[in-house]
């Protein structure tokens, strides 16, 4: 789904180049700078592997009274594959800050409202850690501080991660070989209809917002996606959570088979003053499946805990 936008670059240590891009809506591109600089900016981060098309409804709500960025993280859209081959949550973190100051330099100098997705939850609260002041305040969208269950602490959880950690470890030197077949199967009319029958994505997907995700998925380095899902599966950041002290906004779905539910309702438990909403008819793609209503309470959101002026309200 195209976009009027202006793609621009941060560039790591390692010379892998970091794209992210300034929605203009209707603002002509020679004036996106002037125009834009003293609205209030958003930043968008993306869950791992996500296509652009799954802020539209976000986007289209917000764009023509803020500045609203989202980036790539290495090996996505448009940004390189790393140069130094490092897909860690902490070069991921590394990138996310020198895109915050990119976007706060060209902007009025104020930090951006965060709305983070699936991976980008995790990315976005070792920020916040890391340089509190670049984070004003949150949105967290289905995704959660670590990998499925990292908050349990039974031996029978723990042991159940290292086994999961090991298969994706071990699964890595097949990836080039069966990346043919996997680009292949996402081709087809195959790749929704699994997806409908296991129950990853619901009635309310848009065939066309899944295809469009199903094709970003097709161009990226197989390589580049296992070695950031690799890079989840080290560590977690619930600890993060007790030293959250900026207004958070919760959104999770009720039928998410990838985060689920009990890991977002742990979030709410160590985050008992963040806003809290539960989309009923949701998967892991809410944010197209439920979009409008997951758009319309984020604006809500900004303007209830101040962060926006009063008119600016749905």
């Amino acid at each position: 789904m195209p976009y009027r936008r202006v793609t621009r670059f941060v560039t790591a240590p390692d010379g892998t180049r970091i794209a992210y891009h300034t929605h203009s809506g209707e603002v002509p591109e020679d004036r996106v700078e002037s125009e834009m600089a003293s609205r209030p900016p958003v930043l968008l981060t993306n869950g791992i592997g996500t296509s652009e098309n799954f802020w539209r409804y976000i986007v289209a709500n917000l764009e023509q009274d803020h500045r609203v960025v989202h980036w790539n993280y290495r090996g996505h859209g448009h940004s390189d594959e790393a140069r130094d081959g490092d897909y860690s949550v902490r070069a991921q973190v590394d990138d996310l800050e020198r895109v915050t100051e990119a976007m706060m330099r060209r902007g009025n100098g104020r930090a951006p409202h965060h709305i983070a997705f699936s991976m980008g939850v995790r990315v976005l609260l070792e920020l916040y850690d890391r340089r509190p002041e670049l984070v004003p305040a949150m949105t967290l969208i289905a995704g959660a501080a670590g990998a499925a269950g990292t908050w349990r602490q039974g031996r029978l959880a723990r042991l159940g991660l290292a086994a999961m950690k090991q298969a994706v470890d071990a699964a890595a030197p097949v990836i080039p070989l069966i990346s043919p077949m996997v680009r292949a199967f996402l081709a087809s009319s195959l790749a929704y209809s699994a997806g409908r029958l296991t129950g990853t994505l619901r009635s309310r997907a848009p065939r066309a917002d899944i295809d469009e995700f199903f094709f970003s998925l097709r161009r990226m380095s197989p390589e580049a996606y296992w070695k950031t899902l690799q890079g989840l599966m080290v560590g977690h950041s619930w600890d993060v959570l007790a030293r959250v002290q900026v207004p958070t906004q919760l959104i999770a779905a009720a039928h998410d088979l990838i985060v689920p539910l009990s890991d977002m309702e742990q979030m709410r438990r160590m985050l008992p003053r963040a806003q809290w909403l539960l989309v009923t008819d949701a998967g892991h793609a809410g944010l197209v499946e439920a979009g409008s209503e997951i758009a319309q309470a984020v604006r809500t959101f900004l303007v209830g805990q101040g962060i926006e002026p009063a008119s600016m309200a749905p």
